[in-house]
C-alpha cells in the first residue's frame, strides 16, 4: 500500500477529487480514535470542523458497524449526505425477519458465555457485536466467543479491534452499501477511507478508475490500495480534499 498523503499519491487524489465524487468513511478508527468504551467514541473537534466544511464540498457518506441511530447521533449536524449502519443493513435492507434472527441470537450466546468474564454483548437491532476488549484472557475470550457463534448456524462472522460482529449470513455488506449510496447520490466515483476487517469488503471491490480505497494503519492481508500510518492522519486527509475542492459556502442535502 502506497501512502496516500505522499507527493507520489497526489495525482491519484486529484483526479479523485476532480470527478463526480462521494466520500465515504468508516465511523470507528478512522474518523474517531479508537476508545475502551465504544460509547465514549467522538471525533476530536478538528475532524469534526474538516468534516463539515467537506460535506459542503463533496457528498460525504459514513457506513459504520455502529446501528444507524447511533451514528446519526455522531455525525448528526455536519451535513453528511447518509448515515449507513450495521456493515451497511440499515436503512435500505433492515427487516423484522433480521431483527428477529438476532432477537434469537442473543441469549443463546448469554447462556454459553455467561462464565466468561470480561465479555459482553452489544444488540444493535440487526447484528450483535460481542466486545472482550475488558477481558484480562483475550486470547480465551475470542475463542469462547467463536465456540458459541458456531452453535447458531448459518451466520456471518466479521472480526474486529477485540470485538466479534454477527450477521445474518446473506445480509447486504458495506461494499454493497457503498455502490448503493453511490448510485443513489448519483456520483461516478468513491473514495473510501476504514480500518477494520468489516471495511474489506469495500477494499475488495474491483473498480479500477471509479474506487479509491484508503485504510488507516498498513494491513498486511489488506486489499486497500493506499493507507494513512494513522488514525491521527485522518485531519490532514480532509484538509487535502478541501484544498482540492474548496467548500462552497451553502450544499444542498439529500433527505432520507
Amino acid at each position: 500500500m502506497s501512502h496516500i498523503l505522499s507527493a507520489r499519491s497526489r495525482p491519484m487524489l486529484e483526479r479523485f477529487a476532480w470527478s463526480n465524487v462521494m466520500l465515504g468513511f468508516d465511523y470507528d478508527g478512522t474518523l474517531a480514535p479508537i476508545v475502551s468504551d465504544p460509547a465514549r467514541a467522538e471525533m476530536r473537534e478538528s475532524t469534526r470542523r474538516l468534516l463539515e466544511a467537506l460535506a459542503r464540498a463533496y457528498p460525504c457518506v459514513v457506513i459504520s458497524g455502529r446501528a444507524r441511530a447511533d451514528v446519526e447521533r455522531r455525525v448528526g449536524g455536519l451535513g453528511l449526505r447518509e448515515a449507513i449502519g450495521n456493515h451497511g443493513i440499515e436503512p435500505w435492507q433492515a427487516s423484522r425477519e433480521i431483527a428477529d434472527d438476532v432477537r434469537r441470537w442473543r441469549p443463546r450466546l448469554e447462556e454459553r458465555l455467561r462464565t466468561h468474564s470480561g465479555i459482553w454483548i452489544e444488540d444493535k437491532a440487526y447484528s450483535l457485536a460481542i466486545h472482550y476488549r475488558r477481558s484480562r484472557a483475550k486470547k480465551a475470550a475470542r475463542s469462547a466467543i467463536l465456540g458459541a457463534i458456531e452453535s447458531l448456524g448459518d451466520v456471518r462472522v466479521i472480526g474486529g479491534k477485540q470485538v466479534i460482529n454477527v450477521l445474518p449470513a446473506d445480509a447486504p455488506h458495506k461494499g454493497i452499501a457503498l455502490e448503493h449510496a453511490r448510485d443513489r447520490l448519483r456520483c461516478d466515483t468513491a473514495v473510501y477511507v476504514g480500518d477494520d476487517e468489516t471495511d474489506e469488503d469495500v477494499f475488495a471491490l474491483d473498480q479500477p478508475g471509479r474506487l479509491l480505497t484508503i485504510r488507516v494503519g498498513r494491513g498486511r492481508d489488506s486489499l486497500a490500495a493506499y493507507s494513512l500510518r494513522n488514525q491521527g492522519e485522518i485531519d490532514a486527509l480532509l484538509e487535502l480534499f478541501l484544498a482540492l475542492r474548496p467548500a462552497p459556502p451553502h450544499a444542498q442535502q439529500v433527505s432520507g
